[in-house]
This record gives structure tokens, C-alpha cells and sequence, in this order.
């Protein structure tokens, strides 16, 4: 089976990643569990142990190595933006994404009024729901569900937009799924919440390491990713519409007022080496295209990344095709790839998914078992009761004999 040459230098690339080097029972470990969490180049190590060195101080304080902090300040927001859209002043930092999308959904609830609905999606990672349920709970809010199709794993979108009222205030979905890598249209979902004057809240996690994110263009009013998913440290990433930020009854002190909006999410004093690290793995990512400014080698490197994932995606697909008692739950036709990360979920006949995903990790291929938190999506495929799915998830910094070696070791396991 022969490929065309990948855009990127995947074996210079991963000589960044000092963790690709680990070895199990002799032979190199494949990571393949990247929708829970990436590699980490070495740069963001480094950038990360240098404030802890040599910054150890807050902000606002009038000696140099406070000035120092609130230059890391400024660059994280600033690099932020241009990863994620927006503008600096609609960044805000917290400890994981769950957590500001618990900020955001109790913020956005003390605006609504009993009877008020919210849309959420059975795609969804359930850290795009379950604020949703317990703010609706505590307001007497109506939740209301956009349904998938369970034949390829997409989105219903003729559904969900018969579920939009005049009574809808929030329609809550994801960019990307973390269990079967749909990619719904979201530009179709930001125009249709518009439409009835609902706001248009997106969870990027799973979109953000795999294609060039911009909440502006997409047309939602706030966009919420991890920078653990992106080959950066464990925090939690916002970027909210300037206007609707300064609308919100957001709880924080009081001298927040002072702040530009976005920031007001910010309960506290952040992890300053988690904004180093953030800062140097959006500038990884950027070093891997070319253009004269951040955000044009952003948009390179992005196109460079979607070009290599889609012949791995295309690789598994036909590998998973030719493996008896297997079945790939989601889109399986490698003409809609722009529609799909390649991200897979499996399930095998005979076999549990956990019993899959342990056999493969004492031959050093890393997996996910279970339902990732993407509950609804479990559910909607009645695999939920029967311990989910396996999920093998491919980066950038995997190759195409990583998709070989995945499935033959299933082929293996399975005989």
C-alpha cells in the first residue's frame, strides 16, 4: 500500500517529543491516545521549568521579575488569540475546560429566565453538556437534545434545527467529536442559533491539535479548548465575544471591573508556567508552516497537518476494512474525510473493548477503552452498557507504520 510523500518531516518532528522515545517490551511505544491527551514537545518542557526557575513571582509588582510575569501575561494572551480567534482582550486562562464551561454556563443562566431553552448534542463531550444540565436544573431551564445518526456518527442537523424556537438561548455543540472524530458543519449550527437569537457556544478540545481553529470564523460567541490536547500543559482555554463577556454576571472579586472583559473568567491567580507552556506549544505548531507572521504560519502548518492526518485516516480505514470481527463506529468512507479526524472508535466481536485496549498496552500500543466522556454519543450507539468502545486516536507525530502496527496487532489479538 503505497502513500504519497506526507507534507510533514514526521521523523524530524518527533524528535521534539522527548516521551515518543519510550520503549515497551522492547520495541517503541506507539501513543495513541492523543484525544486524551498529547505529547509534549521539549520547548514547552523548557519554557515551563525556566518561569519556575527564574519568575517566580505574581503580577503588578513594580521589581523585574513581576515585570517579567506580566510580559508572559501579555504573550499568552496574545498567541492564544491567534490559535483560537479573537482578540487578546477575549482570552481567558483557567485550570481545564470543564471548569470554564461551568464559569460560562452558570454565568450565561443568571441571564435567563424560567422556561428558557438551551440545545445541547449527543456528539458532544459531556463537558459541553452536563453544565448545561445542572444550570437548566437550578433555573427551571428546558434542556433539549439534538440527536446523531447512528449509521455514520453525524450530527442531525435538520434536527437540530427543528429543536430552535424563540425560547432557545443557547445552543451548545462541539467542533469536533472525541469518540468518533465527526466534524460537523459549524458554521450551519452558529447561523442557525443566530437566527432565533440564541448564542452559539463551541467545545474545540478535539478540534484544536487536528485543524486551524478560528471562533470568529466559525461565528460562535465563545469557543472553549484544552492546551493538553495540543501538545501543550493541563489549562483550559476561553476565547468569548468582548461584548457578551462584559454582559455576563461572572463571579469574581471585585476588582475585576478594571479588566478587559474576557479576562473576568479568570477566578484567580493562573498558572503562570501553564501560560508558558501554552505560549510555546502554539509556537511549535506555528514552526511547522512557513508565512511571515504567526497566525499566516498557523494557517500552514494546519493545512500541513490536515494533509498527513487524512492519509493516516485513510490508511486505518482500509486496515480497519480488511479485519475480521471489527467494526469502525462513525464515517467509514474515505471520500468524506474533511468530514472526520482520525480519530476511531471500535468495537470487536467476542471481545470487550477493555480487553482490547490492555492487550494492546503490553505490546505497547496505546489505547482508550469506555466512553471517554462522550456519554450521549455512547448511549445514542448502544454501546454505553456494554463497556463503549476502543479508541485509537492519530496526531500529527504519528505515521503510517503506526496505523500498520495498530492493526496487526488487533489482527493478532483477535485470532
Amino acid at each position: 500500500m503505497r502513500a504519497q510523500a506526507s507534507p510533514l518531516d514526521v521523523s524530524a518532528l518527533r524528535a521534539h517529543f522527548p516521551g515518543l522515545a519510550r520503549m515497551v517490551a522492547g520495541r517503541p511505544a506507539a501513543f495513541l491516545d492523543g484525544p486524551a491527551g498529547s505529547q509534549v514537545p521539549e520547548s514547552v518542557v523548557f519554557a515551563m521549568g525556566r518561569v519556575m526557575r527564574d519568575l517566580a513571582a505574581n503580577t503588578g509588582g513594580e521589581f523585574i521579575t513581576s515585570r517579567g510575569i506580566d510580559e508572559l501575561v501579555e504573550s499568552a494572551r496574545e498567541a492564544a488569540a491567534e490559535f483560537v480567534g479573537g482578540t487578546a482582550r477575549e482570552v481567558a486562562f483557567g485550570l481545564n475546560m470543564t471548569t470554564l464551561s461551568f464559569q460560562l454556563a452558570h454565568a450565561v443562566a443568571r441571564t435567563l429566565a424560567k422556561g428558557d431553552e438551551i440545545v445541547v448534542t449527543d456528539l458532544d463531550h459531556d463537558a459541553n453538556i452536563s453544565p448545561w444540565l445542572t444550570v437548566a436544573r437550578d433555573r427551571e431551564l428546558v434542556v433539549k437534545r439534538a440527536p446523531i445518526r447512528a449509521a455514520d456518527g453525524t450530527l442531525d442537523l435538520d434536527g437540530l434545527e427543528s429543536l430552535l424556537g424563540p425560547r432557545t438561548k443557547v445552543v451548545a455543540f462541539t467542533l469536533a467529536s472525541n469518540a468518533l472524530g465527526t466534524v460537523p458543519p459549524a458554521r450551519r449550527i452558529t447561523d442557525a442559533a443566530h437566527r432565533v437569537g440564541a448564542l452559539a457556544v463551541a467545545d474545540a478540545v478535539h478540534f484544536a491539535p487536528h485543524r486551524r481553529l478560528d471562533r470568529t470564523a466559525v461565528g460562535a460567541d465563545a469557543v472553549l479548548c484544552s492546551p493538553y490536547k495540543f501538545f501543550g500543559p493541563h489549562a483550559g482555554l476561553l476565547s468569548i465575544r468582548e461584548d457578551l463577556a462584559a454582559s455576563l454576571p461572572v463571579d469574581r472579586v471585585r476588582p475585576a471591573s478594571e479588566e478587559p472583559p474576557g479576562h473576568r473568567f479568570e477566578t484567580g491567580t493562573p498558572s503562570f508556567e501553564a501560560l508558558a507552556g501554552i505560549c510555546a506549544a502554539i509556537e511549535y505548531i506555528a514552526a511547522l508552516g512557513s508565512g511571515a507572521s504567526r497566525r499566516e504560519r498557523l494557517d500552514s502548518a494546519f493545512a500541513r497537518i490536515e494533509a498527513h492526518e487524512a492519509a493516516l485516516s485513510r490508511r486505518a480505514l482500509a486496515r480497519a476494512a480488511e479485519l475480521p470481527g471489527a467494526r469502525v463506529h462513525g464515517i467509514t468512507d474515505p471520500a468524506r474525510l474533511a468530514e472526520r479526524t482520525p480519530t476511531f472508535c471500535m468495537t470487536f466481536e467476542g471481545r470487550t473493548a477493555r480487553s482490547v485496549s490492555a492487550a494492546l498496552g503490553e505490546r505497547g500500543v496505546f489505547t482508550w477503552w469506555g466512553h471517554y466522556y462522550a456519554i450521549a454519543v455512547m448511549e445514542a450507539l448502544q454501546l454505553q452498557s456494554s463497556g463503549g468502545g476502543l479508541r485509537a486516536g492519530f496526531l500529527h507525530y504519528n505515521t503510517l507504520e503506526e496505523v500498520d502496527r495498530l492493526f496487526e496487532e488487533l489482527a493478532d489479538i483477535l485470532r
